[in-house]
């Protein structure tokens, strides 16, 4: 099994959605995940649910969960989808609300851990600047 087959079970992805790559800096402690869509998908338009052509995308990037104690990052080409009758809107993603610099489930860990320690401190456990959090 490939590295990117075994994050993309673990991130629950599914078509179109894949885990494209994946690299790892052992100096930095970090992990980035590069996600995508496959060539010639149809999805969803954010209003109305009809399968739309891909419009253009532009890259993000959330902070997730850690892996292995090191912080890691999806990074993915968000499209827009041209709809016939809506026209052109961002696709709403599985991950991550939309505007959003952090995955739900890393929000799902702050949010589980904010009834019981200061602020201050979820950001040190997570690596975080407090005022991101």
């Amino acid at each position: 099994m490939r590295d990117t087959e075994l994050f993309q079970l673990d991130l629950g992805l599914v078509p179109p959605w894949r885990v494209a790559s994946s690299s790892f800096s052992a100096p930095e402690k970090r992990l980035d995940l590069g996600i995508d869509f496959s060539a010639g998908s149809q999805l969803p338009c954010p209003v109305c649910g009809t399968a739309s052509p891909v419009h253009d995308s532009d890259e993000k990037r959330w902070r997730h969960l850690d892996f292995f104690q090191h912080q890691a990052y999806l990074v993915a080409r968000v499209p827009r989808v041209r709809c016939a009758v809506h026209g052109v809107h961002q696709v709403s993603i599985p991950w991550a609300r939309s505007g959003s610099g952090f995955t739900l489930l890393f929000k799902g860990l702050i949010l589980a851990m904010a009834p019981h320690m200061a602020v201050k401190r979820i950001a040190r456990l997570v690596g975080e600047h407090d005022t991101r959090i």
